[in-house]
């Protein structure tokens, strides 16, 4: 066994390779993880009309932002292909058009301010609540584009498999938010006191600061000269199509799947103020397991991309496989932690306008919900990592199919019809929940061990210069 590991640690795409480029995309997610923890615990220290609002808007705003964020994710996988094709000249172009998409997503977006008071009228949870979520929607989305185009301009890095920089950008960005964070909401220092717009503005100046960042590190000299990133501005009506034609099913996916977790938040909150805020605990504190292993999910991307620009289908596999065992083991490590620390970990979150006994309520729904949580991360891990190395590979198609009629038919529309039909409560929708992440799971398995997606061609075939 421990000959394996050894053998597995030091081996083209094992774990030491997956440590390398996915390590600091974890440490960069869970960085950002930190930063809405935060957000989250501050908004409920101030208020349970907040923390209550808070998820909701910004789940709404996520279903729109990572549409796009999918898209122009998307062009990591590109520069990943074209990087293991040795076709560096095609790199800076890739960015460019991605930087292009982000900026027509960005009106798109700002616009949906518009619609923020009649949406959130009609989804009808109480006149307090319903003000901070137009509040705090509002805010995000006109300030979203900052987000897509450093998300843009970050990919440069990621598709290298050179992801220190991400880390670095996101740490400070992090390390500037927080404080501001808490300097808003409570109006600390020349500040005044916003409470939740408070979290929002500084959510934006975090993405804008990022913005900065990357644009400082990738438009240098020496990338110019190996990669084209300042010469390649052009739109290129070819290339933006063919980023499209992956990209866009990738979005949709990312649109679904964030859709159906909305419908899901958006049910719990007609239950009450109590149910929607221990979910919305529950649902901050699984993001410290979840969003680092979208590092994991990134990661398998890139050195799926990698291995099939260099048409090497058995180093893609070895490397689904390495990230796997990575995720399983962060996953299973938190998943416990959920069972033997509830009350440790919800009691960040106590609201200073609520009595003890109230709150101990609230933390009594927690306990059972992050044992549901400790249950369903292990098979959202599965399902992550093997539809991560499956766009890799250019197998967008299928997880969009997958993901789009798994959340609708299997979260979405069941979740609706069993509350308002057959009046469901808490436990028997959270449930619902488990059953859709395990139906994921068991797609994305498999069609991974199909090997279909070992046929698929992003690139044009000639591509490999090694």
């Amino acid at each position: 066994m421990l000959s394996r590991l050894k053998k597995r640690w030091s081996e083209p795409f094992g774990y030491r390779d997956v440590l390398n480029i996915g390590l600091p995309l974890v440490v960069s997610l869970g960085s950002t993880t930190a930063m809405e923890f935060t957000d989250r615990v501050f908004l409920s220290n101030y208020s349970l009309i907040s923390i209550a609002a808070a998820l909701p808007a910004a789940m709404v705003n996520l279903v729109f932002l990572l549409f796009a964020l999918g898209i122009s994710a998307y062009s990591s996988v590109f520069i990943a292909q074209y990087y293991g094709a040795c076709k560096y000249d095609k790199i800076g172009s890739i960015v460019w058009q991605a930087i292009y998409f982000c900026c027509f997503a960005w009106v798109f977006l700002a616009a949906l301010a518009l619609l923020a008071e009649p949406f959130f009228t009609f989804i009808g949870h109480g006149p307090e609540v319903q003000k901070e979520e137009i509040i705090y929607f509002s805010i995000l989305t006109i300030g979203s584009g900052f987000a897509l185009i450093a998300n843009a301009i970050g990919c440069f890095f990621t598709g290298l498999g050179q992801t220190r920089p991400n880390m670095v950008v996101n740490i400070i960005a992090v390390v500037i938010n927080i404080p501001l964070d808490y300097m808003l909401i409570n109006g600390v220092w020349i500040f005044p006191e916003m409470g939740i717009a408070g979290a929002a503005l500084a959510t934006v100046s975090s993405w804008a600061m990022q913005l900065v960042m990357y644009a400082l590190l990738v438009f240098k000299p020496k990338n110019e000269t190996v990669y084209n990133v300042i010469s390649s501005w052009r739109f290129d009506k070819a290339l933006f199509g063919q980023m499209m034609r992956y990209g866009v099913p990738s979005g949709v996916n990312n649109f679904f799947d964030v859709f159906a977790f909305t419908v899901f938040v958006m049910v719990i909150g007609r239950l009450g103020e109590t149910e929607l805020a221990a979910s919305n605990i529950v649902l901050s504190i699984n993001s410290l397991a979840f969003l680092p292993v979208i590092g994991l999910h990134i990661a398998a991307s890139i050195l799926v991309g990698q291995a099939m620009g260099r048409h090497d289908v058995e180093q893609a596999t070895v490397a689904t496989h390495s990230v796997l065992h990575m995720a399983l083991l962060w996953m299973g490590t938190f998943g416990a932690i959920f069972l033997l620390f509830p009350y440790q970990l919800t009691s960040f979150f106590k609201p200073a306008d609520i009595s003890a006994e109230q709150f101990f309520l609230i933390q009594s729904m927690c306990q059972v919900l992050l044992a549901y949580v400790a249950f369903f991360c292990i098979q959202d891990a599965i399902a992550l990592i093997f539809f991560g190395a499956l766009k890799g590979a250019g197998d967008t198609m299928y997880v969009m199919w997958t993901i789009a009629l798994c959340a609708t038919f299997g979260l979405g529309v069941p979740i609706f019809i069993s509350r308002f039909v057959f009046d469901a409560g808490l436990h028997t929708l959270w449930v619902m929940l488990i059953v859709y992440v395990c139906i994921l799971a068991l797609a994305a398995y498999t069609r991974f061990r199909s090997g279909k997606w070992k046929e698929i061609q992003l690139i044009e075939s000639e591509a490999t210069s090694c």
